[in-house]
């Protein structure tokens, strides 16, 4: 028996209608802390793989715990400077970025 799919909505589907289109101010607003969520994500996953405390990530990359539990939950904007010295310092890492249209 085949199950019916007319009622289902893409996830793009659900973003475009509670958020707007791309390019609306709402949707950008999304798109831009989604990001930032993810990029605090990835550090605090990369710094437990590394068995680093937020302390020792802190000091190996000259900023503070606070700053980086801040970074890791989303609560605050970071300099480019901070993130390639967090990556590359403080997690050994190599930063790359990738600019979409």
């Amino acid at each position: 028996m085949k199950k019916s799919t007319k009622h289902l909505t893409t996830f793009s589907d659900h973003l475009d209608m509670q958020y707007g289109k791309r390019g609306t101010k709402k949707r950008e607003n999304y798109e831009q802390e989604f990001e930032a969520f993810k990029l605090g994500v990835m550090i605090q996953e990369l710094r437990k793989e590394k068995g680093l405390t937020q302390e020792e990530l802190a000091e190996k990359c000259g900023t503070s715990k606070t700053y980086i539990s801040r970074i890791e939950n989303n609560a605050s904007d970071i300099r480019l400077s901070t993130l390639m010295r967090i990556i590359h310092d403080g997690l050994g890492g190599r930063l790359t970025l990738s600019v979409y249209q």
